[in-house]
């Protein structure tokens, strides 16, 4: 495709094609799915040569770099969650509402898919398969939009994904792939007409850029600036576990550990029993005026005093900052004003302490004594998941298989008519 094309003959087709996935029938979405699974494992060797030809152009200092390479392990991961998603129920055609009025109208609410669904996303080719899952067995049809960082990899599984399609029957525009020419990204945000809804997945740069720029409704999968706070009643030998495991297991990913929060009481106990984990990632920590005499008395070298603009900042690399709060109150305070709503953690043993800061924290999943990498949709038992949606509106958590659908009403009459 040259610069001088547009997408729209694409967006079109792909809208157009629409009803012929919804009318598939609940076996073969499930089938296909399966049908996939099988296909990427056979093809694993093509998968990594392409999936290599991508790593090798970017630089190893890229904390994108983890999100970009796909192994045995992460084709097992993509294929594993193949099948979660073909063992979910069908989200679509279920009854939530039904009644008849006083002149015999029978009224009926249900589910139904919401049609063309458009996925811009960066560097992370298993979104591609957790997307085409999703919408396949919602009854969507998918627009993807994936980052130059990850062309190479889109293009395989996107083929693999078009064989399937085929074998079935169904167009492969169900699932299209966009060139990832910037140019066109505007145009997707504009095509209104053909595409029903957009959820951007990546960057604050990216996010931003969709909700100022789109005119087709968005639902934003944010960005993670997470927190775990250590209360003064925490056992700090689980609460180091905790705070470690949430930094360095995967920092490159949303709900990694952004800000650690410990209270004044333990914050010389506890920052100590933090070193060892961090040192042997070599975790660049930004530390406020109370946690750097005792980071640095306890020998962690890798650290630098914190500035305004290392709280609220999402790392996204073994980086983290810190801050020693006088109480429960100041943690909170301190969430509330840098937290981007999606994943927050305390630890604790006082239950009432536990309780409040689940009550009174606002995001989209909250952590008692436990590590915040587990907000994922797999883990959380809906098989995969687009994104983490840190808005309000229609979804909450993680954006997957039951929230890709919207209402019908459904109305039967026999010649009824109003007075």
């Amino acid at each position: 495709m040259t610069t001088e094309e547009t997408i729209i003959p694409l967006l079109e087709k792909a809208n157009a094609t629409a009803p012929a996935i919804q009318k598939a029938t609940d076996q073969v979405r499930k089938q296909i799915l399966l049908t996939l699974a099988r296909l990427i494992d056979e093809h694993r060797s093509l998968i990594l040569e392409e999936n290599a030809k991508d790593v090798i152009r970017m630089e190893d200092g890229n904390p994108k770099k983890d999100r970009l390479i796909l192994n045995e392990q992460r084709i097992d991961d993509l294929i594993a969650g193949l099948e979660d998603v073909a063992a979910l129920p069908d989200p679509t055609g279920k009854t939530l509402y039904e009644s008849k009025t006083a002149d015999d109208l029978e009224i009926k609410k249900i589910t139904v898919p919401l049609g063309t669904v458009g996925v811009i996303y960066e560097s992370r080719p298993n979104v591609t398969i957790d997307v085409a899952a999703l919408c396949l067995r919602s009854g969507n049809c998918a627009i993807l939009r994936g980052g130059s960082d990850a062309e190479y990899s889109n293009k395989a599984l996107v083929t693999l994904i078009h064989r399937v399609l085929a074998s079935h029957d169904l167009p492969e525009s169900c699932i299209q792939l966009l060139p990832t020419d910037r140019q066109f990204v505007k145009e997707l945000l504009e095509a209104k007409k053909f595409v029903d809804i957009i959820i951007p997945r990546g960057s604050q740069e990216l996010i931003d850029f969709v909700r100022e720029n789109s005119k087709v409704p968005t639902i934003e999968t944010g960005a993670g600036v997470c927190h775990t706070f250590v209360s003064r009643s925490a056992q700090l030998d689980k609460a180091s576990e905790i705070v470690v495991n949430a930094k360095v297991s995967r920092p490159s990913v949303c709900n990694a550990l952004d800000t650690i929060l410990v209270e004044e009481a333990v914050a010389a106990s506890f920052l100590p029993l933090i070193v060892k984990g961090m040192k042997a990632h070599n975790v660049q920590m930004f530390a406020d005026q109370k946690a750097f005499p005792i980071l640095q008395q306890a020998g962690y070298e890798l650290l630098e005093h914190a500035s305004e603009s290392d709280f609220g900042r999402e790392f996204l690399d073994y980086k983290c900052s810190v801050k020693v709060v006088e109480n429960f109150e100041e943690a909170v305070t301190h969430i509330r004003k840098y937290s981007s709503k999606h994943s927050e953690a305390i630890v604790a043993e006082d239950v009432t302490v536990l309780e409040r800061f689940l009550n009174e924290v606002d995001a989209a999943a909250v952590y008692a004594n436990a590590s915040t990498r587990f907000t994922d949709g797999g883990v959380f038992g809906l098989g995969a998941e687009i994104g983490i949606s840190t808005q309000k509106l229609h979804a909450r958590g993680p954006f997957a298989l039951e929230k890709l659908i919207t209402e019908k009403w459904v109305v039967k009459g026999d010649g009824q008519i109003r007075e």
